[in-house]
């Protein structure tokens, strides 16, 4: 039997939008059901915004993954870790893409496109997809995040500004 098809999203800001469409190519061509929730041109917008859309996608459990793309991946992958169940990474080599996957489990994958190049972003999602999660110790692991994450959206530990 097949493996089912993966529901990827995507989205970027301004600095990243070239970058997503070489993935959203990148994605069609590994067979997975992707899609683009923007920005469309490069004018400037707000990475956030972006991200939120993404991230709550995940989070809500309708894709199976995320792709964000911005200058650095930081900023992404900042706002996206804020939604409960997402553990966006910035995948800035191929060891961080793969480990990502195998020790936490990571559903965001995230990109630089000023800091790596659209070749290097592609392979670093292929392995990202392709690597299982080994569960193990690292469980447990996953268990003291989601613990921290239920504790700090009850309102505590929240930042004041």
């Amino acid at each position: 039997m097949a493996a089912p098809t993966r529901r990827i999203v995507l989205a970027s800001d301004h600095a990243g939008v070239e970058m997503k469409r070489r993935l959203l190519e990148a994605l069609g061509e590994m067979g997975a059901e992707a899609e683009d929730l923007g920005p469309e041109t490069p004018e400037s917008v707000d990475y956030p915004d972006f991200a939120a859309l993404v991230a709550d996608r995940v989070s809500r459990g309708t894709a199976d993954a995320g792709v964000l793309v911005c200058g650095t991946g930081l900023g992404m992958a900042i706002s996206a870790n804020k939604f409960t169940g997402v553990r966006a990474a910035v995948l800035y080599d191929d060891a961080a893409a793969r480990l990502a996957r195998q020790h936490n489990d990571a559903n965001v994958a995230v990109f630089g496109a000023r800091t790596m190049s659209p070749e290097d972003a592609v392979r670093r999602l292929r392995i990202f997809l392709s690597e299982p999660f080994e569960g193990g110790r690292h469980r447990g692991r996953l268990a003291k995040i989601r613990d921290i994450e239920k504790k700090n959206s009850t309102g505590h530990g929240t930042d004041p500004a």
